[in-house]
């Protein structure tokens, strides 16, 4: 069985290499998840946006602790490590992601943004393909797209 909180492969593509991001960059980089989703939305952070933070966090050996959902009022200075998840809602939005990292003097950006309902087929398809003769067991997207 293959799961994942979200089957769209370009998502899934930008969560490996948000992983590989976060290692190479280092602890210097702030990292920042935004994401949006239509005004129906029910949770908040989205799955994918939690996967995110998961994957980022085991690639730098943070845990979930140091995720951060919301900010109000007079927090402080942002700690170090901390991994930040904001989420808006509003309209038709199929679903956007992006991971931000700041540094001193520089901002590196990734984002993913869904447009149609069809590409989660299309990667529930090529999922089962991929599954076809492999041994009984749970896999992940990352299985799939040889991040694992």
């Amino acid at each position: 069985m293959v799961v994942a909180p979200n089957m769209s492969v370009g998502v899934n593509v930008v969560i490996g290499i948000a992983a590989e991001l976060a290692r190479k960059l280092g602890p210097d980089f702030d990292v920042e998840i935004l994401e949006a989703h239509h005004h129906k939305k029910k949770d908040s952070p989205s799955g994918t946006a939690l996967k995110l933070a998961q994957e980022i966090a085991q690639a730098t050996g943070r845990t979930g602790e140091s995720f951060k959902t919301a900010r109000e009022g007079q927090v402080g200075e942002r700690p170090r490590g901390e991994i930040g998840i904001q989420a808006l809602r509003g309209g038709d939005v199929v679903g956007e992601h992006t991971v931000f990292f700041f540094g001193e003097g520089e901002r590196v950006e990734l984002s993913h943004r869904a447009t149609s309902r069809e590409h989660f087929a299309r990667g529930a398809l090529r999922a089962a393909a991929w599954l076809h003769g492999k041994a009984p067991g749970l896999y992940d997207m990352r299985h799939v797209l040889g991040f694992a």
